[in-house]
């Protein structure tokens, strides 16, 4: 602030000068016009009476005066004329100032600013007319592809198209403002008895944002979401309306794109709930906190314990243990997944360094770790460090985890596959292209997801998924493991259909470092002479599923 008033005092100070400079000149100027108008009288007459009735001549002083005189008005005119376009063109510079000041310069909207001042004053207008403000935070979905692919020119381009279109169909009344990025905001009053009208506006800008844009002969399609606040239920004042609209735009995008959400409350508790567990797993990580627990998977030819999959639970110091449905899609959302996976992979395999070698582990890869070309160089690198076998190793990947960059995840897989890593497609059956993916990828392996597993018996659909999915990994050669198993009625079902193995709770639950050893002790799969690894138990011994 000091910085601020500073500069604002240095910058009005060349102003003045041409205005104190000006003040002077213009009196001369009118000064000396007066004296050129007494001598020239003088003169004048004087050679009148000079001429015609025989009086003495014109001094000559007085006609040196007159010229001096002319020449002091001449100057002074010229002076007053530069003063008059200086100020004028500084003016005109100050004006500029302002307006770059309180507008956004590539869309000509209001900046952030600009919009708390007049969405102040729409406020209290609004109030005094007993009716509302909406505020509405759109953003455009996946801009930052368009800048990627096109150039910053394309992009620059379409933002200032997607302003025109949200300025056209705006009420004339509005307020609108770019925030940077591809972020807008605008305001408008409305019947709080009526806030359909909202919804109205909100699916013009989603309707005219959804055409397509033309940027040097190229057509670019976008969405956009929305967020919205109203004065009368979500805050008085415009940074309050700026943030609840904001947290709603991020629900909206977070339910899919493209589409409007109103703020309620509960996003509100939803979003606190979610940065208390960013910044918990950013401590938890290092801790040690993030724990591995290893679901049995079954033979079901044999019934013989032949692998675990491996998942992941937070061993909380005051809330105990936090299930993974809550952390790691946050985890995913913040780019900690990466970190996480590492950690919980680098535990499991050293606790599963001394079990029977014939006992595998399988672990899930997100999509976001497959844009990370290092990946497998860190997964062998991390079964090397713990003592554990590449070849015990399943790496599964969802249809989801291929879409963005299919070269990527190929190359990936492939350097895996070099070093006798073994890949499973999971979640078979929920995406759009599991054929095209097959054919794509060495897979080892084809996951049933456990939804269609858990209703088989009941919905003839999932038996005939589940039938039609175990016949073509027959076809294919690759074997089949079923999610969900509850029952042993399931288990034989699967089993007859040739399903090669199966993980549920029928089997048991999930199980802590611990607890798998204890397990596998009894069972005489550990190795004969070996001592426990030294590893921290942080879990409890309760069965989580």
């Amino acid at each position: 602030m000091e910085w601020d008033r500073q500069r604002g005092t240095e910058g009005t100070a060349p102003a003045e000068a041409p205005q104190r400079g000006n003040r002077w000149t213009l009196p001369i100027y009118i000064a000396g016009i007066v004296l050129f108008a007494g001598l020239a009288i003088a003169v004048i007459s004087g050679f009148l009476d000079h001429r015609y009735f025989g009086g003495a001549p014109v001094e000559r002083h007085l006609f040196l005066a007159l010229i001096a005189n002319a020449v002091l008005v001449f100057f002074c005119w010229l002076r007053h004329r530069a003063a008059a376009i200086e100020m004028h063109g500084r003016s005109a510079a100050e004006e500029r100032a302002r307006m770059l000041a309180s507008r956004d310069p590539l869309t000509g909207f209001l900046n952030r600013r600009s919009l708390s001042e007049a969405g102040a004053a729409l406020l209290r207008a609004a109030t005094r007319r007993d009716q509302a403000v909406a505020l509405m935070i759109v953003d455009l979905d996946h801009f930052k592809m368009v800048n990627d692919m096109h150039g910053h020119e394309a992009g620059d381009a379409v933002l200032r198209a997607a302003a025109h279109a949200i300025a056209d169909v705006m009420p004339s009344a509005a307020l609108t403002a770019r925030f940077g990025g591809d972020a807008f905001a605008c305001a408008f009053v409305f019947d709080a008895r009526d806030p359909s009208t909202v919804d109205h506006v909100a699916s013009r800008v989603i309707a005219a944002l959804s055409q397509p844009i033309e940027v040097d002969d190229r057509r670019i399609h976008l969405t956009s979401s929305i967020g919205v606040a109203r004065s009368d239920f979500d805050g008085a004042g415009i940074d309050t309306l700026l943030r609840s609209a904001d947290i709603a735009m991020y629900c909206a995008k977070k339910s899919g794109r493209g589409g409007v959400t109103w703020f309620n409350r509960a996003m509100e508790h939803a979003l606190i709930d979610r940065n208390d567990i960013e910044n918990g797993l950013r401590q938890a990580i290092p801790a040690g906190q993030i724990v591995p627990y290893f679901e049995p998977q079954i033979d079901l030819a044999t019934g013989r314990l032949c692998g675990f999959e491996v998942l992941a639970r937070w061993v909380h110091p005051t809330q105990g243990i936090i299930p993974p449905d809550r952390f790691i899609p946050v985890a995913e959302d913040s780019g900690l997944i990466a970190e996480l996976s590492l950690a919980i992979m680098r535990q499991a395999f050293a606790a599963a360094r001394d079990w029977d070698p014939t006992l595998s582990l399988s672990v899930n890869i997100s999509p976001y770790q497959l844009r990370d070309a290092w990946l497998a160089q860190k997964i062998i690198k991390a079964t090397v460090e713990g003592g554990f076998a590449a070849n015990r190793l399943e790496i599964e990947v969802t249809e989801s985890a291929l879409f963005d960059n299919l070269a990527l995840a190929q190359s990936i897989v492939g350097s895996l596959k070099n070093q006798g890593v073994r890949l499973a497609l999971d979640d078979f059956g929920t995406g759009y292209s599991s054929l095209a993916h097959l054919r794509a990828l060495p897979f080892d392996r084809i996951k049933i997801d456990k939804s269609f597993v858990l209703s088989m018996l009941d919905n003839a659909d999932s038996a005939a998924i589940v039938n039609a999915i175990i016949g073509l990994g027959a076809n294919l050669n690759l074997p089949v493991t079923a999610e969900g198993v509850e029952t042993d009625t399931i288990a034989e079902r699967l089993a007859a259909l040739g399903c090669a193995k199966a993980q549920g709770w029928n089997y048991g639950k999930p199980l802590s470092i611990a607890d798998t050893r204890r397990m596998l002790a009894a069972r005489g799969l550990l190795h004969a002479g070996t001592t426990e690894p030294d590893l921290p138990d942080l879990t409890t011994r309760r069965q989580v599923g």
